[in-house]
């Protein structure tokens, strides 16, 4: 790769990491809000399906299944095959998608818990991180990433191997993608899981794996044959394994302890990862190489590790950047008993908010709504908790059961005579409906009830 070449890409690297990171949703997922969503169900709208379905294309556009294009045009597109073959495959690996997130919704109805999401579980999470990993080190040339020949062959005739390889390879990318399912889906589990029941759970979240299956639809319909391969694709490589290991250090960043408060959240942290990026591709992260003489290879490898670091320190910086402006103004205390007890002794009316540092939709509503100082203006008149279910500890599971918790974030509110209020947040809702929502609690348990009561509804419950 010529100078020039390098030159431009290490200042477009430059701008990427140092300000991208704080223009887009902090986190895995590239939604910013749930599209209203939770709403849309609440009302019993059938539009939710359509902005399930949107949001599933949104999804297939986030960091942790845009790496998967290749893998996916070099299985479906690698061989010579007809285009109606080709669409048949690509829609039995839509359905594998479709089937993972479905028996999701299924199971949140059967259970009525979809505490935490199960795909933004830890473990989970921590997965599909070596995952990546490995598929990074593939697109380095470690080892090659492809089907069994026996699988190809069948691919080519599409018999039943291929298509059940095709499903299979579905259900694959369906937990791949996982950690980016973000808002949207956090807000239809928690209602699936409060209605019970099993079509409507089934359906909704068939709607939105439908959606983020339409990328690779299109993909494998069409893309039947590759460009011929030459020495720009080992920079695309280079860039496509990059792009996973980053995406794989974004996610474990939360699952090591004491990593957080490294992050800082001045302004000059952006900066320097940004520079620290752009030295990495100019020593070679992009068109070095890993195989040759030791020193190159070690020169490679040092490059990709700046290039990296500097992407995963960016977007921790951002998080970091995000909670200190969501902590301004508006003073969380980390006890329910503690709330409660300010709140009777003062007559005030009580906030909370049950969250987890890996729930993505948590932190979207602590960026979109908590963050804006009219939020944290209306708030102040209320006694505010945050309850940190991270860990899973066994107290937080129990105030969970106690209050029905199914999902996170779920905000309760609790007027000044203990009652609480009989509409939630189980979702990333902006900030104007949030204002809404705390201008309405001092008479929400006074005013008549309409019957029967909206969905997702509960009586106003004394809680103190």
């Amino acid at each position: 790769m010529q100078l020039a070449s390098r030159m431009a890409l290490a200042l477009l690297f430059f701008a990427g990491v140092a300000f991208l990171p704080d223009l887009i949703a902090v986190g895995p997922t590239g939604a910013s809000t749930d599209l209203r969503l939770g709403s849309l169900l609440a009302e019993g709208s059938a539009l939710a399906f359509a902005v399930a379905f949107a949001g599933g294309v949104l999804t297939s556009l986030t960091p942790c299944v845009y790496p998967l294009i290749p893998i996916t045009v070099s299985i479906f597109g690698a061989r010579q095959a007809s285009r109606r073959e080709a669409m048949l495959l690509s829609a039995l690996y839509v359905l594998g998608i479709a089937a993972m997130y479905s028996a999701l919704g299924v199971g949140a109805a059967l259970t009525g818990a979809a505490f935490g999401s199960v795909m933004q579980n830890p473990w989970v999470i921590g997965f599909v991180a070596l995952v990546l990993v490995a598929m990074a080190a593939s697109m380095f040339g470690a080892f090659e990433l492809r089907l069994p020949g026996s699988w190809q062959a069948r691919l080519s005739t599409v018999g039943g191997t291929g298509r059940a390889g095709s499903f299979g390879m579905g259900l694959v990318s369906g937990i791949i993608a996982a950690p980016c399912t973000g808002p949207v889906l956090a807000a239809a589990l928690a209602f699936v899981a409060a209605k019970g029941s099993v079509t409507f759970g089934f359906g909704i979240m068939f709607a939105y794996a439908l959606g983020m299956g339409l990328l690779f639809f299109l993909i494998g319909t069409f893309s039947v044959s590759l460009p011929k391969s030459g020495p720009w694709m080992d920079t695309v490589k280079s860039l496509f394994g990059v792009a996973l290991l980053a995406a794989a250090g974004v996610f474990a960043k939360d699952l090591v302890p004491g990593v957080r408060p490294l992050f800082s959240a001045a302004g000059w942290a952006a900066l320097a990862a940004g520079g620290v990026a752009a030295l990495g591709v100019l020593l070679g992260a992009l068109h070095g190489s890993f195989h040759g003489p030791a020193l190159r290879r070690l020169g490679k490898g040092a490059a990709v590790a700046l290039l990296v670091g500097a992407i995963v320190y960016a977007a921790g910086a951002a998080n970091a950047r995000a909670r200190s402006r969501a902590a301004e103004g508006l003073t969380w205390l980390p006890t329910l008993e503690q709330g409660i007890a300010l709140a009777r002794a003062e007559g005030r009316p009580l906030i909370v908010d049950f969250w987890a540092d890996w729930c993505v939709a948590c932190k979207e509503l602590d960026r979109i709504a908590w963050a804006d100082a009219r939020v944290r203006d209306a708030a102040s008149r209320f006694v505010a908790v945050k309850l940190d279910g991270t860990e899973g500890d066994d107290w937080f599971v129990d105030l969970a059961e106690r209050y029905g918790v199914v999902g996170m974030p779920t905000v309760l509110f609790i007027d000044a005579k203990g009652r609480e209020v009989p509409e939630r947040v189980q979702s990333a809702i902006p900030a104007d409906e949030m204002l809404e929502r705390l201008a309405s609690v001092d008479g929400a348990c006074d005013a008549p009830r309409p019957t029967p009561p909206p969905a997702g509804a509960l009586a106003c419950v004394t809680r103190w």
